[in-house]
């Protein structure tokens, strides 16, 4: 069970760990220890909302499997216990990130002040280029 924040918790049977030989730091330990990692949560759980589920995939597409999972792997540490725990608090982090939607913008217009000093701009820049060119003959 992982427990994002107060109230949000994802159940047991919709994480999956599964441990690898990792790439990662540990000299010949590698060599001998799944330590690595990867962390599946499937997405039809019921922890998430439609919403976010959406979001989610939107935000972290390489993250998504072919069937449906979404896959975190991790492999900083020399242990497995801590690679767990770090995988976890990663993907509580991506939860908390994805929990809400983002405020929906209100599109402005500028006003009527800003764009006459705009079009004073302008016209003051383009008045000192007039000033730097070759005086025309007449």
């Amino acid at each position: 069970m992982l427990v994002v924040a107060p109230g949000w918790v994802v159940p047991d049977e919709d994480l999956e760990y599964k441990y690898v030989r990792s790439s990662g730091p540990g000299g010949q330990n590698v060599n001998k220890v799944a330590t690595k990692v990867e962390l599946r949560l499937r997405l039809a759980t019921r922890a998430l909302t439609p919403g976010q589920k959406q979001r989610l995939v939107a935000a972290y597409p390489s993250h998504v499997s072919g069937e449906g999972d979404f896959i975190l792997t991790a492999d900083r540490f020399r242990s497995q216990p801590r690679n767990q725990r770090d995988a976890e608090e990663r993907l509580a982090a991506l939860l908390l990130a994805i929990r809400t939607p983002p405020p929906r913008r209100v599109p402005t217009r500028p006003s009527r002040a800003a764009k006459a000093r705009r079009l004073a701009d302008k016209r003051a820049r383009g008045d000192a280029k007039a000033q730097r060119r070759r005086p025309r003959d007449a």
